[in-house]
């Protein structure tokens, strides 16, 4: 059986505006129901282990999808979640890929968690793929390649556009953007038009644009599982 490791935020504050923030319920929801289907092992941890954040904005019935009904019912799958094992005990070679899920929280804690950069370090320098959807690309911010350079320098990329970012109101909160980041890093980013589902691979590399491309990013994830 193969095995997923989900990486989940632990940070639950939106900068310095009073409002809450983590991880985006869709984004989470989509792909582990979509590898669990598959007969995937997914284990879910996170920088501070136990129950990562959800961000509130992605629990109103008006970002609700059929993975996050799903979710709702699923006790099984919630208590999971509650349980989170911490991060700094994961070891790369217990598992055949990493996934993050995005949300607005990865940006504060995970793009500088160096536990978070060494595994994705570690999977990518063993041949092992790497998936990111939303904001999670942001993740890569401090990431390597064995030559020393950006992980994603070179390498077709996407993740929440500039304009998403705009559109939702915290541009200015954020502690950077994550299209800016990834083409300052030397990454070919492309993009379509807001909201609408895009996900990119290169290589051992899968990134998703926004919320609605969750599912993109598990079918590709999906499809280097099972080469």
């Amino acid at each position: 059986m193969k095995k997923v490791l989900f990486v989940l935020t632990s940070h639950n504050q939106l900068g310095d505006t009073g409002e809450k923030t983590g991880f985006w319920i869709e984004e989470f929801a989509a792909p582990y129901y979509k590898l669990l289907d598959a007969g995937i092992q997914v284990t879910l941890t996170s920088p501070k282990g136990g129950q990562p954040p959800i961000d509130p904005k992605s629990d109103t019935p008006g970002s609700a999808t059929p993975a996050t009904e799903r979710f709702k019912k699923d006790k099984e799958t919630q208590e999971k979640l509650a349980n989170t094992v911490m991060l700094s005990l994961m070891k790369e070679k217990e598992f055949d890929a990493i996934f993050y899920p995005g949300g607005h929280g990865p940006l504060w804690d995970l793009a500088e968690d160096k536990n978070s950069i060494r595994l994705i370090e570690s999977f990518y320098g063993n041949n092992k793929p790497v998936a990111f959807v939303c904001h999670a690309p942001g993740v890569l911010r401090h990431t390597h390649n064995t030559l020393g350079e950006p992980l994603v320098k070179g390498k077709k990329v996407t993740g929440f556009t500039n304009e998403e970012e705009a559109a939702v109101g915290l541009t200015k909160v954020v502690p950077f953007l994550v299209e800016d980041m990834l083409k300052e890093n030397g990454g070919e980013y492309s993009k379509v038009a807001n909201w609408q589902p895009y996900a990119i691979q290169d290589g051992l590399l899968i990134t998703g644009q926004n919320p609605t491309s969750s599912e993109l990013v598990a079918d590709k994830l999906l499809q280097l599982l099972h080469k």
